[in-house]
């Protein structure tokens, strides 16, 4: 599964006019998925927990600042506000033990749940399997490039899902700061009816 994944979602990049096979042999090394594929993703997959705790300081650095306690966004009296200091410090490490624990019980007893029977077969590279399917988290882009006839098009509302829902809190930001104009009530409604 993990080999028809990465050839999958590698080939997204032929939809890319003119240059798209040239960026798909770049991403695999080789002319087809192959070890030199296998170290590029490793290493990308090792990189990408840096990355996320640095956005996760990031996001504290900015909540420190904007003072999560304000909800309407306005400068209201000291009093008024809840303490990062210990409400919501206490309150994120009982979220990070229930979580820890969570996942540990999933990873130490129950490792199989989560995946798929076929992850168990060798991959072979001249015999595409008769009913291969995405995973569970995959399923929605799924879905968008399967309703959509044009591979070009198919991958840019992908990716447009993806951005649409990284920059959907700044666009509720955007409404909060106008609680009280009337447009915002729309803007609001509609963007968590697109979600």
């Amino acid at each position: 599964m993990s080999f028809w994944a990465a050839t999958v979602i590698t080939n997204l990049a032929s939809a890319i006019p003119y240059y798209g096979n040239e960026i798909v042999f770049w991403f695999w090394g080789a002319f087809s998925v192959d070890v030199p594929t296998l170290g590029r993703f490793f290493s990308l997959h090792y990189l990408l927990p840096f990355v996320l705790v640095g956005l996760v300081a990031v996001h504290l650095i900015l909540l420190h600042d904007s003072k999560s306690s304000d909800g309407l966004g306005l400068n209201v009296l000291s009093i008024d506000r809840v303490p990062f200091g210990v409400y919501y410090l206490i309150k994120d490490i009982y979220g990070f033990i229930f979580y820890a624990i969570l996942f540990s019980i999933l990873v130490f007893f129950y490792p199989n749940l989560l995946g798929h029977s076929d992850n168990y077969i060798e991959a072979n590279p001249m015999v595409t399997p008769a009913h291969i399917v995405p995973e569970w988290y995959f399923l929605p882009f799924y879905a968008i490039l399967r309703a959509i006839p044009d591979k070009l098009y198919g991958v840019i509302l992908m990716i447009f899902s993806i951005v649409f829902i990284g920059l959907f809190p700044f666009f509720l930001h955007i409404a909060k700061r106008t609680n009280f104009v009337p447009q915002s009530d729309f803007i609001e409604f509609y963007f968590v009816e697109l979600l």
